[in-house]
């Protein structure tokens, strides 16, 4: 048998499965599907299969008499396809966020509950996984069976969510600061709410879709009923996240519609500088073109002072028009 490690591919790039069981009062675990002959079924408490290899697959569905879905169908968005029960398991799938440096990204976790034993198959590292590896083999006498483990994953993944959502709202004010600031908005400016928007949708959704499994699970005759208060408790604390994400939703709408002004604002000012210096220049550019036809008025082009009254004419025009503008405050 060998001892607790971290969850991670082995030296061969091959998946992994780990194998969690009672033995004398403490948790072991083994890492070789070949332990399947001498572990006693009623002692085991939950399978992590982490990109498991045919065989490893192979082997836990024959020791479990069950089939594990493959990653397509895991992944389907029917409801159907989300969660399902037999009279000897219950199947469920659900989307754990990954947050990455400016997106976050979803991986499928699916689950099965069998008897008293969890088993769960994912494809990448999950920090929700690791805690409870963590617990399971620090406290063995409250993780007893797979139900335990399977809503300590749960719990633990809905507190992630939460400190998501928290997350996305600390970026949403220093974006609200910035605004009010006076800082200059830039394309990557909106580009970066943009993202948030995606961000906060991606989560309400994930968040969502764990509510349908957990409200699917509290109807099926195969959970244990002794569970059912901590499973409404995650349905409260997934309705309050759910409400956080839908006011994030609206202060972010609010920051959008708040810059889009702003940006049109700016554009007014600059086209009420274009029209103001258009009209200033307008009855100049009409005297010059009157006295820069070719036709005497008298004396008016055969005197030298010419040029100059015409010039005088410009400026006094420009003046009224400036004048005129000002009085009534048009800039």
């Amino acid at each position: 048998m060998n001892s607790f490690r971290r969850l991670g591919r082995n030296k061969n790039g091959r998946g992994m499965i780990e194998i969690f069981y009672k033995k004398d009062g403490q948790m072991m675990v083994s890492q070789s599907e070949a332990d399947f002959a001498i572990i006693p079924y009623d002692d085991v408490v939950w399978i992590d299969l982490f990109t498991p290899s045919g065989e490893e697959k192979r082997s836990v569905e024959q020791y479990l008499g069950t089939t594990i879905q493959n990653r397509a169908q895991a992944e389907e968005i029917e409801i159907s396809s989300r969660f399902s029960e037999t009279e000897q398991a219950i199947f469920a799938n659900t989307s754990f966020l990954i947050p990455g440096p400016e997106e976050y990204t979803e991986e499928t976790v699916s689950f099965i509950l069998s008897d008293n034993i969890l088993t769960t198959l994912r494809e990448c590292p999950l920090k929700s996984f690791t805690d409870l590896q963590r617990r399971i083999m620090a406290f063995p006498k409250i993780y007893h069976s797979g139900h335990v483990a399977f809503l300590s994953i749960l719990e633990n993944r809905i507190d992630l969510d939460a400190d998501m959502v928290e997350l996305v709202s600390k970026e949403i004010t220093q974006y609200n600061k910035k605004v009010s600031l006076g800082e200059d908005i830039s394309e990557e400016f909106l580009i970066d709410i943009n993202q948030l928007q995606d961000n906060t949708m991606l989560i309400r959704e994930n968040i969502i879709d764990k509510q349908r499994v957990i409200s699917s699970i509290l109807k099926s005759a195969n959970y244990p009923k002794e569970y059912h208060s901590r499973l409404n408790v995650l349905l409260k604390d997934i309705s309050s996240l759910i409400n956080h994400t839908d006011f994030g939703f609206e202060r972010l709408e609010y920051l959008q519609n708040t810059v889009l002004g702003i940006i049109n604002l700016d554009q007014n000012k600059i086209m009420k500088v274009f029209t103001l210096v258009s009209l200033l220049l307008m009855p100049p550019t009409l005297i010059a073109s009157f006295f820069g036809m070719n036709v005497q008025f008298g004396w008016f082009g055969t005197n030298g002072w010419s040029w100059i009254i015409a010039l005088c004419l410009m400026g006094i025009s420009i003046i009224v028009v400036f004048w005129v503008f000002k009085k009534r405050r048009m800039f």
